[in-house]
């Protein structure tokens, strides 16, 4: 299990990499619908994402142990390989990203941005992740996986600090779920220093592989998911962060796409900030009334990547 520790050390790993983000808060959306609605932007994030966290808490601890390390090897649908590309190329490190078929173009650039070599494998998780493995063995490089390594959940756990220290009175925490590294790092933090907060997970309905191993009481892998919230597209949880999320996680919600869509205009509305869809479920989460309007909550924004050419579609569906 991880240790409160690594997340402490993740802290002082990750400073030259990761900035602390800030907390935004809407008056207006209090007055209009009740809610006290915090959002947790990791959006505006080094690299536009929480990612950057974990992965370079994982390549900074890989380079302590390795110093001739050849070069780091990871599969991603866009923001852990962007994150991944940046930490090397500043560190002067070869990466390769494994990303799908169908990765959106403002995810390539940008990892292609960093000069990271972009290789497109498949279009499901775990097609990248055994072509990962391939290359690492191929070319000698370290692998960075996307979530199921506990160096990058504690990477991740560092959020979960921030946000007891921005609203120290918060009530529940919404956490996105994919792969879940990042909801084991926020919610091995919260539950073990503020066991009262809620941590509640938040999956697309068609994309749903935590809630229904934890349901399962065991991994499940689902046969294919699909959802505008492509960083969430994971067809099985991982094998370190499932029993953290059975152990820490209050609860998980599910949000449909309509909702997930809806959430990124109510937050350009009211917040001034713009969400990959990935990053507005937990938004969708709370506009769909699931806590009691007196409960102060605090929902993690994971992302802000995806094609601008997309945005009117989301933002006005009829176009």
């Amino acid at each position: 299990m991880l240790k409160i520790q690594s997340i402490w050390e993740a802290n002082g790993n990750i400073r030259d990499f990761a900035g602390v983000t800030p907390i935004l808060h809407s008056q207006a959306l209090q007055s209009d619908l009740g809610l006290q609605l915090f959002l947790k932007a990791e959006n505006l994030q080094t690299t536009n994402s929480f990612k950057i966290r974990g992965a370079s808490n994982c390549i900074v601890k890989q380079l302590r142990s390795t110093p001739n390390l050849q070069g780091v090897v990871t599969a991603s649908s866009g923001n852990h390989g962007q994150a991944v590309a940046y930490v090397a190329n500043r560190l002067g490190i070869p990466a390769t990203i494994i990303m799908p078929e169908t990765a959106p173009k403002a995810k390539v650039q940008a990892v292609s941005r960093w000069g990271a070599n972009v290789e497109f494998c498949g279009t499901t998780s775990q097609q990248r992740l055994a072509r990962s493995s391939e290359v690492a063995l191929e070319k000698g490089y370290v692998e960075i996986p996307p979530y199921d390594h506990y160096d990058v959940i504690a990477g991740q756990g560092t959020i979960g600090k921030e946000i007891l220290e921005q609203v120290p009175d918060v009530d529940i925490v919404a956490v996105p779920i994919g792969g879940g590294g990042l909801i084991s790092g926020i919610a091995t933090l919260i539950k073990n220093l503020r066991p009262k907060v809620q941590v509640i997970g938040v999956e697309p309905e068609s994309s749903n592989s935590m809630s229904v191993s934890v349901n399962n009481g065991e991994i499940t892998q689902l046969e294919k998911t699909h959802s505008a919230a492509d960083g969430l597209l994971t067809l099985k949880p991982g094998s370190l962060t499932f029993p953290l999320v059975k152990k820490y996680v209050d609860k998980i919600v599910l949000v449909k796409e309509r909702e997930i869509l809806d959430a990124i205009s109510t937050c350009v509305q009211y917040f001034k900030t713009v969400p990959e869809p990935s990053g507005a479920v937990t938004i969708a989460a709370a506009l769909k009334g699931n806590w009691a309007k007196d409960m102060k909550v605090v929902a993690v924004v994971s992302g802000g990547n995806f094609d601008m050419e997309k945005l009117p579609g989301f933002l006005c569906p009829q176009f």
